[in-house]
């Protein structure tokens, strides 16, 4: 309670101060003043990079000449250098002769660092004579504790309230931003001010809920807008760009996704209009919405009812087996589970997909929602596929055994390979068997056909019955 009062002591001693001098600072003309409550429309782009574009118009009440604006309630983390300003309805009649920002902001250590060295007051209240008291101090130090001279005897700490004359020179409450300017002649303006800022991103969450066959999903999408940028944005347009912008090295300064109780019946329509930006993609919220500081804030981006999904069962390959000689057998290898989608209209979906995670939920047996998997996707154009490694099955087996191993030469070899895939399902799958190559490579023998994937990959698909085991055998001759 000692504290607070005394911070309260300090900001009333201040107020009256600040009254009493017509709301000018000691010894400077008064300035022109332009807070949140003259903002005539607000729009916040912000990019998945921790950046953010401002662009606040106000209705601000110039006079004739030079004068001094200050242009407050803006972004603690703004960038100072990127500020633009023009006035919207005279642009030939405002100009910004000189910017400052200032941000030594006002609290009860910094009003204490500016009167070091100067005298004060302190008022206390006698609990015993039930009376205040109030004695003159010279502040000696504010150092972690203050430090006085109070009557001759130095004081490590008081416990009254400190009695400011007045409030120093540049220490303001919020960042602001301080312009001298230039008007021809008295009107009112609406200036446009924009600005980039750091500390406000944001990122996309989806939720996918495969049916029972996994073969369609609902697809959910959110996104997550981040602001610890130092200021609220109320009832603003909203845009949020995907991609990856660069940045001049010089210039750099160092979710929660809700998974729905059930399947979707059709498609809710969506908040944001996707277009093109440049290289990038724009989304653009259809409403206003404010953003308040240091709040993360969710946005449905797009519902996608009964979206076409494969799961596709895989064991992979390393390209150094090629060439080793392994007399052991190798650890068992694990069967990854992927899920495919195609961003299609045809599909149901089609927007371009921001990068972030997709989380994969399906019902149990009782019909309870569960948790199956995750994974990152890039950002996604429109007709491309999305692959996502979901986790491992648990109820298949693979196991690799090198059968023969020749070096035929320095820069040739030859290896003979058995592959066994054991089931322990309910029913029959397939199982896709990746074999990457290096060199110039020359499959021997086989016991499977096999799919030439690309210049250096080859893929065997087997379908293993229930509870039985398939085995494939195959040579491969490489040469380095």
């Amino acid at each position: 309670m000692e504290g607070k009062g005394r911070a309260i002591g300090i900001a009333l001693a201040a107020i009256i101060t600040w009254v009493g001098a017509g709301g000018a600072l000691a010894g400077q003309a008064a300035v022109l003043k332009s807070t949140a409550e003259d903002q005539l429309g607000l729009e916040v782009t912000v990019y998945n990079s921790n950046l953010g574009l401002i662009k606040d118009t106000r209705r601000v009440e110039l006079a004739e000449g030079q004068g001094q604006l200050w242009f407050m309630d803006v972004a603690s983390q703004i960038m100072p250098v990127t500020v633009h300003a023009r006035s919207l309805d005279h642009p030939e009649e405002f100009t910004v002769l000189e910017q400052n920002y200032e941000y030594d902001l006002m609290n009860e250590d910094k009003l204490l660092d500016k009167y070091v060295g100067k005298k004060i007051k302190i008022l206390t209240f006698n609990d015993y004579q039930d009376r205040k008291e109030m004695v003159e101090a010279q502040l000696l130090a504010n150092n972690q504790g203050q430090i006085y001279r109070i009557n001759g005897e130095i004081y490590l700490g008081h416990p009254g309230t400190k009695i400011l004359p007045e409030i120093p020179e540049n220490l303001i409450a919020k960042p602001t931003l301080s312009w001298l300017y230039q008007a021809k002649g008295r009107r009112p303006h609406q200036l446009e001010v924009s600005y980039l800022t750091q500390g406000i991103t944001w990122k996309a969450d989806y939720v996918l809920l495969l049916n029972q066959e996994d073969t369609a999903a609902d697809l959910a999408g959110w996104v997550t807008v981040d602001n610890q940028s130092g200021a609220t944005y109320r009832e603003a347009k909203l845009k949020l760009v995907a991609g990856q912008v660069h940045r001049a090295e010089e210039e750099l300064l160092e979710g929660m996704a809700y998974a729905r109780r059930g399947m979707a019946a059709e498609a809710v329509a969506p908040q944001f209009e996707e277009r093109g930006l440049f290289e990038y993609h724009l989304y653009d919220l259809a409403r206003r919405t404010t953003i308040k500081e240091n709040q993360a804030k969710q946005i449905g981006l797009l519902e996608a009812p009964g979206a076409g999904v494969e799961k596709e069962l895989l064991v992979q390959g390393v390209p150094s087996y090629l060439t080793s000689s392994i007399p052991d057998r190798l650890e068992k290898q694990p069967v990854w589970v992927y899920v495919k989608l195609k961003n299609s209209k045809e599909n149901h979906l089609g927007m371009p997909l921001p990068a972030g995670v997709v989380r994969l939920y399906k019902k149990d047996s009782q019909g309870s929602l569960q948790f199956v998997g995750e994974d990152r996707i890039r950002h996604t154009p429109r007709d491309e596929e999305v692959k996502l490694k979901v986790g491992e099955a648990f109820d298949l087996a693979a196991e690799r055994v090198q059968t023969d191993y020749r070096q035929v030469s320095s820069r040739l070899y030859e290896t003979e390979w058995e592959i066994t895939l054991r089931n322990h399902k309910e029913e029959a799958v397939t199982v896709g068997v990746i074999e990457p190559m290096q060199g110039s490579w020359q499959v021997v023998s086989n016991s499977y056909p096999y799919t030439k994937v690309d210049a250096f990959t080859i893929r065997f698909d087997l379908t293993v019955p229930k509870d039985q085991e398939v085995k494939l055998r195959y040579r491969v001759r490489v040469g380095l």
